[in-house]
């Protein structure tokens, strides 16, 4: 594995859900070790546990069975930072207040924090909207704006819920790029879901393909695309569309599995 350290192990993780009708399975027999600095991305059909995985992962939710051992260092930063795709910025503060309210929140002086908000809202773009509010942002703003934030917070492990999944496609490119620009830079630990092929190709260092009901390992892919990356030219490439291709028919019968399973239930 080409990192410094293991940043989290999933051993054996299962969960099980009560329900009206009986117990389901949502995750079982999980089995995962993602690199310190590892861009790790999750790809699978609707319903197979993604986010439950990723709500377990930030303490969220519980495991009903196996082990979550997450291996940081010793240190007063976050252990994570969530980022979801509803936009989740504060709507009576404004973007300056948005981005260093982790910040605040851990005790960090006035100057310091305004000081680091400062330099992730120049590196989004945002810097002529310091003052603005939500209310004045688009949907791309704002979620660059819970981007940012994450960041600020400095968290040893970042974790993303399709963040851009309800952004249009020009900002969902150009957020992608952002995205890119501020990882390459703190190289955190990031666990990334995504509904597209394309946007974890751009983004990955690995990518998990999970299974239909109940969502376990298809497969993980290593996405050996050079860093850094330039999204608009790594699409053009050979290997990015033989990387697309296999992920697809890989996560095609999964799909297709799922959706014979929904049929079933109906």
């Amino acid at each position: 594995m080409p990192y410094d350290d293991t940043g989290i192990i999933l051993k054996q993780l299962g969960k099980v859900f009560a329900t009206s009708r009986g117990p389901v399975t949502a995750l079982t027999d999980i089995n995962i070790a993602i690199g310190a600095g590892e861009f790790f991305s999750i790809v699978g059909p609707s319903g197979c546990g993604k986010t439950t995985l990723l709500r377990i992962l930030a303490g969220l939710d519980t495991a009903s069975a196996g082990k979550v051992k997450i291996m940081i260092p010793a240190s007063d930063q976050p252990v994570n930072s969530m980022v979801f795709q509803e936009q989740s910025v504060f709507p009576w503060l404004s973007v300056a207040d948005n981005v260093a309210y982790g910040l605040k929140l851990r005790g960090v002086a006035k100057k310091e924090r305004y000081a680091i908000a400062d330099k992730y809202i120049r590196m989004i773009g945002l810097s002529k909207f310091a003052g603005s509010y939500p209310h004045q942002l688009s949907g791309g703003m704002k979620q660059r704006v819970s981007v940012a934030r994450a960041f600020a917070n400095n968290p040893e492990i970042l974790l993303m819920d399709e963040p851009f999944g309800a952004l249009d496609e020009q900002n969902r490119i150009l957020l992608q790029q952002e995205l890119l620009k501020i990882w390459e830079l703190n190289k955190k630990t990031t666990v990334f879901i995504t509904h597209s092929i394309d946007e974890a190709l751009c983004l990955s260092d690995r990518i998990l393909i999970m299974t239909a009901h109940p969502g376990t390992v298809k497969s993980i892919v290593k996405i050996d695309l050079p860093r850094p990356r330039d999204i608009a030219q790594i699409r053009t490439t050979l290997r990015y569309n033989e990387l697309f291709q296999n992920i697809w028919l890989t996560l095609r019968e999964e799909v297709l599995k799922g959706k014979a399973l929904e049929l079933a239930d109906n």
